[in-house]
């Protein structure tokens, strides 16, 4: 008969192992006994540890990464108070990202999302979106990567989390935080922390967090760095981006760390001080030579601000320290296939996919490169996989609209056809393939139904100019001169470098003025 591992140890190995509600069933168990006698080796009872370890298991299971994480909602984009400048000189704002600085694709070439960014090669929080300047734009703009529908705020995210103490304790929450006595466990540093991140991540009580954060920062004497960024997270979390700042200045002062350099780049970022956020990831890397996170942030902040060339060399000096990082690989080979290099692009998912990442987007992208760098034998498998693998109908949406481009490609107009009604099957909301059906119906003569499309596709996404431009040739066909004019005005809005566009204004102009 085998000895028994002592409970608590069992526990301890169950964290240690990612088992984290194993592990609170077990602490729970053990603090349903009495408590015992302090153990003559520890300064805490196998009761109290017990405490810490549950409310440690319990954070776990529902923690995020702060740093990361940063999704903006209507309300805090459209109320916000902290502009600096309502109209920013070009370059100097997240906001107003402008043409393109760093000699990239134009937009012909490679598609921007609704706040005028170029589509990125990797999604994260808060690409999609941006800074939307009226209150029907924050409506309509997407802003996460599984739904066309905004967030209508960013506390969304923290009430579900919030409600995870009823999901992880049938009974009721494990504590009442509201009856918990801040001060006492301020004194003791060890559990205070346990306690800290149990109210912040799994409770989401911001209130009772940044009091607990602030008893014991005066019980440290205000000398413990770690506190001083609890306090900026908290204030960050109540939109207070002038007292976090100053909290993470102050502790970096005490103690350099890569974790609190990137929270006060991202308060400057939601500040819409990008220069400054750049400024201080240069900082950084001057304390921390080569560090990964800080040369992502970089990259990420030009690649917002539309600096398509110099993110890329950002994300390759990422990759000279760390070869294995997805984002950066993915962001280099997006940017080499709209600068017509198929071929290198192809290379780099191949990478991603030698990697083990075996997703829809990267078939996906494996099928497009094979196609413009006419590897013919590779495509229609590679979207065969992508559709296999998608996950949501937007997914297999996008993997038939760009099957379309491929039958279109190579002159095949009735399976492109059925390729982007497919895509509509699956996106009713997909306005790129409204615009293409409706190039189709221009071409088979039925001028009604294509108009129709593309008043769709404009309602959809009037961010793309290509709809816009074609309502204003269609209209001009027809000798719709006042409707051509109106859409052609609104195409070069959203794309005011394209030539086309610009001839057809210019011809306009000159008809109504021999009127």
């Amino acid at each position: 008969m085998g000895v028994e591992m002592d409970p608590l140890l069992h526990a301890w190995s169950y964290f240690r192992r990612r088992k984290f509600q194993l592990c609170s069933d077990l602490c729970s168990q053990l603090l349903a006994k009495e408590p015992g006698n302090q153990e003559s080796d520890s300064e805490f009872t196998v009761f109290q540890a017990a405490w810490c370890l549950k409310i440690r298991a319990l954070t776990e299971m529902v923690y995020v990464d702060e740093i990361d994480v940063d999704q903006e909602g209507i309300a805090e984009m459209m109320l916000d108070e902290n502009a600096i400048a309502q109209v920013a000189r070009p370059g100097t704002s997240l906001k107003l990202p402008g043409t393109s600085q760093g000699g990239g694709p134009s937009q012909a070439v490679r598609p921007l999302t609704q706040t005028g960014r170029p589509i990125t090669g990797f999604v994260r929080p808060s690409t999609q979106g941006g800074r939307p300047g009226t209150m029907e734009q924050a409506i309509k703009t997407p802003r996460t990567a599984h739904t066309a529908r905004p967030m209508t705020s960013a506390s969304g995210r923290y009430v579900r989390l919030g409600t995870a103490s009823l999901l992880t304790n049938p009974d009721g929450p494990f504590l009442n935080v509201a009856k918990l006595n801040l001060n006492n466990y301020a004194q003791k540093p060890k559990l205070a922390k346990a306690l800290f991140e149990y109210i912040f991540h799994h409770e989401n009580d911001v209130k009772n967090a940044i009091d607990l954060a602030a008893y014991a920062t005066q019980h440290a004497q205000f000398k413990d760095w770690w506190w001083k960024v609890q306090i900026g997270k908290c204030y960050y979390r109540l939109g207070l981006y002038r007292e976090a700042e100053t909290q993470f200045k102050s502790a970096l002062k005490q103690q350099d760390m890569v974790d609190t350099i990137l929270y006060l780049a991202k308060v400057y970022s939601r500040l819409d001080q990008p220069l400054t956020a750049l400024n201080v990831f240069k900082q950084g890397l001057d304390r921390f030579s080569g560090e990964v996170s800080l040369l992502c942030g970089i990259a990420r902040i030009y690649e917002e601000m539309n600096n398509i060339s110099t993110a890329a060399e950002y994300y390759k000096d990422v990759l000279k320290q760390d070869n294995t990082h997805v984002e950066a690989i993915a962001c280099i080979g997006s940017n080499h296939f709209y600068s017509d290099q198929p071929e290198i692009a192809l290379r780099f998912y191949r990478r991603l996919l030698q990697m083990g990442v075996y997703n829809c987007q990267l078939f996906n992208n494996l099928g497009l490169c094979c196609f413009y760098a006419q590897q013919y034998d590779m495509i229609l498998s590679s979207f065969e996989r992508a559709l296999s693998l998608a996950e949501n109908e937007e997914e297999t949406a996008d993997v038939w609209y760009n099957l379309g481009h491929v039958a279109a490609g190579i002159g095949d107009t009735s399976l492109a056809f059925q390729c982007f009604k497919l895509a509509l099957t699956n996106n009713n909301d997909h306005a790129e393939a409204y615009n293409n059906l409706a190039v189709m119906e221009m071409q088979k003569g039925r001028i009604e139904q294509a108009r129709m499309f593309l008043q769709t596709a404009s309602s959809l996404a009037p961010h793309m100019y290509e709809p816009h431009f074609n309502i204003a040739v269609l209209s001009d066909k027809v000798g719709d001169l006042q409707r051509s004019y109106m859409a052609a005005q609104m195409s070069e809005a959203a794309y005011p470098e394209h030539v086309d566009t610009q001839q057809l204004i210019t011809q306009l102009r000159q008809h109504f003025a021999r009127l």
